[in-house]
């Protein structure tokens, strides 16, 4: 009697996501973001899972040079954004940073 052992599904052999999945999600994103900042304001969330995709992009190797050029770009300009979403860190007072050494 064969044993027959059924194909691993598509997802775990891709060893990447398709570019056309990327730029999708990633305009589906920043669609939201769009719409989110209008009415509450910068999401940070957003703003890093958009600069991920984009720096995704940029390294994928089947995407046209130009593209992931310009991916690359956008990774850089929401990398910017995430920067200026960050909260600006806690000064401590000069006692903490007295007792801190």
């Amino acid at each position: 009697m064969a044993i027959i052992k059924a194909p691993p599904p598509a997802a775990a052999t891709a060893a990447a996501p398709q570019p056309a999945l990327l730029v999708s999600s990633a305009l589906h994103l920043m669609t939201h973001y769009s719409a989110q900042a209008s009415r509450d304001g910068a999401c940070l969330k957003l703003a890093s899972v958009i600069e991920r995709h984009m720096k995704a992009l940029a390294g994928h190797a089947e995407l046209d040079p130009v593209l992931r050029a310009t991916c690359q770009l956008l990774a850089e300009q929401w990398a910017a954004v995430v920067d200026r979403a960050m909260p600006p860190p806690a000064r401590r007072s000069l006692f903490g940073r007295l007792v801190a050494r």
